[in-house]
């Protein structure tokens, strides 16, 4: 069987050069380039249902159900699901979860000493023989003789936990993601210790532990992505599916933006603010009930202020998790149920703010706010926005943290004043030269508020 690289196929107009697509059409992964070790990325620039489906795909959506159930998630059918995929992508949503699956356990064979029934349900396989198949598959050779051909160099030791290279395309404004994430950070909850990221995580109500750190260091203008990479260590209670941490965790830091995008370039102002803050991205969020929970605390209250009450949430209603003291560390955020059922008297919060927070926890839990993704923006919004106490600066917010990119909070105070002439514009103003930056106006935010006067 011959070898290409993904981009050497000749694919339908608008398919994305996928490793998956050149799966799919028969071709093996290249052992010199190695494509695995490159993240496969899906372009917003293709139909809303395509990228919203490859996201649920790459969080897990298909481990336990199947194009139907993925298909009627997203109200259509699961028929023009695949007809929009092979169209727009070159592979059917089975074929992309199959291959995303067996692209990281690719890597944990080479990166880990997991054993290869650990790594295959790390990777999100339902068993050993799903894997040992896929590898056949996409690799033509068994889980075993891919580990045998390891490089030396791949193998990365930790002191504890388990250490994994997380590749992205440079630049990336690491400082400013980390003293994003700093200010903001919740004591006891997660801790930035100098170019490190640390914070607890709940998975299926067990607690564990993530950290991230600058791993290599891109040369100017290099743009290999298994060059530059931050590091990840994970302490988990279990390593099933470990593949879906490490999704959630590039979704954290968007590390899935391989440019800024060039409708920003359009706009002199912002193509000033881009050339002065380059690789700067939208920090992203570990949980979505977390952020827009954190996001009410903070209406109308300093970073500070926000900071102190949620962590007086945390203290009564966080999970303890002893330990990890010396880390920072002492409790995982509440979920929704949590929250939705507790007395929230004595926090502090005004009756408004504490009658907010409750009826998005009871929403988010009841289903009627959903933060998967699942959603297009505007519905989202439309159903943060119809809860008591929630305004579109809110809901706005919470979907560019979710990762939304045209997300755009048009009445902040900031934007405003940044692109203030002589006088502050209006709300509407702003919205109506923010239309030009369709469909990237997150990027455009945080480039504006990076840079406010």
């Amino acid at each position: 069987m011959s070898t290409a690289s993904p981009a050497q196929l000749r694919t339908p107009e608008g398919v994305n050069a996928l490793a998956a697509a050149a799966e799919a059409a028969g071709y093996r992964a290249c052992l010199r380039c190695r494509p695995y070790r490159y993240p496969q990325t899906i372009e917003w620039e293709a139909p809303e249902f395509v990228c919203r489906a490859a996201r649920l795909i790459l969080e897990g959506a298909l481990d336990h159900g199947n194009e139907v159930d993925l298909a009627r998630r997203l109200g259509i059918s699961a028929r023009h699901l695949r007809r929009l995929f092979i169209a727009h992508l070159g592979v059917t949503p089975d074929g992309l979860a199959r291959s995303a699956r067996a692209h990281f356990a690719r890597r944990l064979l080479d990166d880990t000493d997991l054993s290869v029934t650990e790594i295959a349900f790390a990777a999100g396989f339902g068993s050993l023989r799903q894997f040992n198949r896929a590898c056949r598959e996409v690799f033509f050779d068994s889980p075993r003789a891919l580990r045998a051909r390891r490089r030396k160099a791949d193998r990365l030791a930790a002191d504890g936990g388990l250490s994994l290279r997380l590749p992205y395309r440079p630049p990336l404004d690491w400082s400013a993601l980390l003293s994003w994430f700093g200010d903001r950070a919740v004591a006891g909850v997660e801790i930035v210790d100098g170019d490190t990221y640390r914070r607890t995580i709940a998975l299926d109500g067990a607690p564990g532990v993530i950290e991230v750190a600058p791993g290599g260091i891109a040369a100017p203008g290099e743009q290999r992505a298994d060059t530059a990479h931050l590091l990840l260590t994970a302490h988990l209670p279990y390593w099933d599916g470990l593949i879906h941490v490490v999704q959630q965790v590039r979704q954290m830091f968007q590390l899935d933006l391989d440019h800024d995008p060039v409708t920003l370039f359009d706009d002199p102002l912002l193509r000033r603010l881009v050339a002065a803050h380059p690789g700067l991205r939208v920090p992203g969020a570990w949980d979505g009930f977390e952020v827009g929970g954190r996001a009410i605390l903070g209406q109308q209250v300093s970073v500070a202020g926000a900071r102190t009450l949620a962590g007086r949430l945390i203290e009564r209603l966080g999970t303890p998790v002893p330990g990890l003291e010396e880390l920072g560390l002492t409790h995982t955020f509440p979920a929704a149920e949590e929250v939705a059922a507790a007395d929230l008297d004595g926090l502090g919060l005004t009756g408004a703010r504490a009658g907010a927070l409750r009826a998005f926890a009871i929403a988010v839990r009841d289903g009627e706010v959903l933060l998967d993704g699942s959603v297009p923006l505007d519905d989202l919004v439309a159903s943060v926005v119809a809860l008591p106490g929630l305004g579109d600066w809110t809901a706005q917010y919470l979907a560019m943290r979710l990762g939304e990119p045209d997300a755009f909070p048009a009445g902040d105070l900031v934007l405003r004043r940044a692109l203030a002439n002589g006088t502050v514009p209006s709300a509407a103003e702003v919205a109506l030269r923010a239309e030009a930056w369709r469909p990237w106006r997150a990027q455009a935010a945080i480039h504006l508020w990076a840079g406010r006067p």
